[in-house]
């Protein structure tokens, strides 16, 4: 299949035919394997019910498919592209989030990659944007590798908290300096979130609480500031299962 920008993704996952082809039984919540059908291509893609999702105490009901599309627009917004196109829309079983499926081999993931040099980097970005988003559940099978070594961040619906949730398994950089060609993509980020007339920090308002967006600028401000990745915070700072 030819290779499709992110704007032709984006638009076959909303227009598309979605049809489920199964359900992916180790999720907390309903999440189905899926094609979405085009008469120019068809994609393997995730979907997300909202009327799927599990009630939880702290995150309001009905919001985590709202949360995956904010995670792909900060990733967009950071131009790092570590989250795969997401949509939101109605599909079989109503209307959730539509996220392009990485093909990827499932027996590699954070803990087979841990340490090595050439996706040291990648894995920077990631834990900066985990540090960003608040990532309550930054698990290792939670970073794919692709079949070209790429590697791309998945299942974010339980971020953007306005309380400190941050659990993750990527914690080898604590301490390390931040690279500064990451802290400039930061800034730019930050001067478009205090934009209320950029169309991607109204979309991203849009999908939040008011309390939850300006937690997100206190974060990204703090980011900005900081020289150094941080240790973990108080409490609880690994996800469980870890993988």
């Amino acid at each position: 299949m030819t290779q499709l920008s992110t704007a032709e993704t984006l638009k076959l996952l909303e227009d598309g035919v979605l049809e489920t082809e199964g359900l992916i039984s180790w999720g907390s919540n309903y999440t189905f394997l899926a094609r979405v059908c085009h008469p120019s291509h068809d994609l393997n893609a995730i979907y997300k019910p909202r009327k799927g999702e599990r009630p939880l105490w702290d995150f309001a009901p009905g919001t985590l498919c709202l949360r995956e599309r904010a995670a792909f627009l900060v990733s967009e917004g950071l131009e790092w592209d570590l989250v795969p196109p997401t949509v939101l829309r109605d599909g079989p079983h109503g209307w959730g989030s539509v996220q392009r499926f990485i093909e990827h081999d499932p027996e590699e993931h954070y803990f087979t990659i841990q340490g090595e040099k050439p996706y040291a980097e990648q894995l920077q970005q990631i834990a900066l944007f985990d540090l960003l988003v608040n990532n309550a559940d930054r698990k290792g099978g939670h970073v794919l590798v692709d079949g070209a070594n790429r590697l791309w961040s998945i299942d974010h619906g339980i971020c953007f908290h306005s309380d400190y949730k941050l659990r993750s398994v990527i914690w080898e950089f604590a301490g390390e300096t931040i690279p500064e060609r990451f802290v400039q993509d930061l800034e730019r980020f930050s001067e478009r979130l205090a934009d209320d007339d950029d169309g991607l920090a109204s979309e991203i308002g849009n999908l939040l609480n008011q309390q939850e967006m300006e937690a997100l600028r206190q974060r990204l401000a703090k980011l900005v500031d900081q020289e150094y990745f941080p240790n973990p915070g108080p409490g609880r700072h690994y996800p469980w299962p870890p993988v």
